[in-house]
């Protein structure tokens, strides 16, 4: 049996081979990919072990289950991860191509590197890792590993609803946030909620000649500029009625806690923003406005015309791609339900708009006075060396809401990315040391819980 160090390298060598998988999910071209790496997960998870796994085929890319349940009278944990990742583009912003992994300065580029190939493969080795050194594993342990996280997570949100007694569990970890700064061990305990649709906005029959017609037809990609600017003004506030009725407000030793974290303003803003100035509500701190608020976006606008050169036209039809996140204790259903009295209130006549929803997630808070998050941060601190830290996340995991409303359990969310890891964007990497440091902390933790 090799030792530990080789083992771990090893371990990263497997994962460059998954990293050069293509498996982006919003993209039917690459449909053989999603199977490739959705049968490289079922065999890493046999190599692993786990004494019975299955690919569940419920929508376009299956779902990879694996159990081990031989730690009679010990806890279940519910591992979680996913294989797909968003596209590459732009592609000439990479200095290295996304799916040829490549290490530099002691970081691994690739899409997927740390969202969420990378942890969910520190999951996958810290449990190869138990079984081949004892033969077995201190406690119970289910996986399940999606990949259609990047694209809305359908058929996992269907497959928990329906399968609760297959996928009991004491806890669930999850391995896809980051920690707060390099070598600072931190758990996520609050994430924020999703509501992501499409704004239409109608007008003429067609497309107008802007001379003959200008000043006198109405012009959608102008009426959804309208719309926009009355859902949110200019100092970030949405303005859309009820909105803001059941945010919770972070307790203030929470609010305390973070004012003790290492952040420098002028650092975030030049380092990780790479813009002029910090937006967003006025009075609130970073934290506030990133953990704790929710936010109103424009994420595209498609209508008209676009390419090179000119044409005067008044399009009958543009989009926008907007979203919500979400705090506690709002809740999708009625923030959609806001919005769209909202979007009515504000249309201007000649234009028929309307929204289409088309993915979403609540927001969770998860209290950390639970020993399966206690027991986390003992073991990563034990690993790192530093006492670990409670934090928030700005994004989305919807998976961690479904674990709480159809199994009823905590989510402990062991994070090991860095907050310049370029998630969803070029030049995504994760940081080596972190990867193999991940594996000796999970190890540590499924010890203690075995304990």
């Amino acid at each position: 049996m090799p030792d530990i160090e080789s083992f771990k390298k090893q371990a990263l060598d497997e994962l460059i081979e998954l990293l050069k998988i293509p498996s982006i999910s919003t993209l039917p071209e690459h449909e053989p990919d999603m199977r490739k790496a959705a049968d490289t997960v079922e065999a890493a998870l046999l190599r692993a072990g786990m004494t019975r796994t299955e690919q569940i085929h419920r929508a376009n890319h299956p779902l990879v289950y694996g159990e081990w349940l031989g730690a009679s009278g010990k806890p279940t944990l519910l591992l979680y991860g996913h294989y797909d990742v968003q596209p590459a583009d732009p592609l000439d912003e990479w200095k290295s191509p996304p799916f040829e992994p490549e290490i530099r300065d002691n970081n691994i580029y690739a899409r997927g590197a740390t969202d969420d190939k990378g942890q969910t493969w520190i999951l996958v080795k810290a449990v190869e890792w138990l079984m081949k050194r004892d033969g077995k594993l201190p406690i119970n342990i289910k996986f399940l590993i999606e990949g259609e996280e990047e694209c809305g997570g359908e058929a996992i949100e269907a497959y928990v609803a329906e399968k609760p007694a297959q996928l009991a569990a004491d806890a669930a970890i999850i391995c896809d946030s980051e920690m707060f700064a390099p070598g600072l061990p931190s758990i996520c305990i609050g994430l924020r909620g999703i509501v992501y649709g499409e704004l239409h906005v109608e007008a003429a029959r067609q497309d107008l000649h802007s001379g003959v017609y200008g000043g006198a037809a109405p012009n959608p990609i102008m009426a959804i500029a309208e719309i926009l600017t009355a859902l949110k003004d200019k100092d970030g506030h949405i303005l859309i009625p009820g909105f803001y009725d059941r945010v919770v407000k972070p307790a203030p030793a929470e609010a305390e806690a973070w004012a003790s974290l290492p952040f420098d303003e002028k650092e975030y803003l030049e380092k990780e923003i790479g813009a002029t100035a910090i937006t967003g509500e006025p009075g609130f701190s970073v934290f506030d406005k990133t953990w704790a608020r929710p936010t109103f976006e424009v994420h595209g606008i498609r209508g008209g015309f676009v390419g090179e050169g000119a044409k005067t036209v008044i399009p009958a039809r543009a989009v926008a791609k907007i979203s919500m996140r979400l705090v506690a204790d709002q809740r999708p259903d009625e923030a959609i339900s806001q919005l769209k009295s909202a979007i009515a209130a504000v249309t201007p006549k000649g234009v028929k708009a309307e929204y289409k929803f088309l993915h979403g997630a609540g927001p969770s808070l998860v209290n950390p006075d639970n020993k399966f998050i206690h027991e986390s941060a003992l073991a990563m601190e034990e690993v790192f060396g530093k006492k670990t830290v409670y934090i928030r996340s700005g994004g989305s995991i919807p998976i961690v809401g479904l674990f709480d409303t159809h199994l009823g359990i905590p989510s402990v969310l062991m994070g090991f990315g860095l907050p310049d890891d370029n998630l969803h964007s070029p030049n995504e990497k994760f940081h080596v040391p972190n990867f193999y440091n991940g594996i000796d902390a999970v190890i540590r933790y499924l010890e203690r819980l075995g304990a």
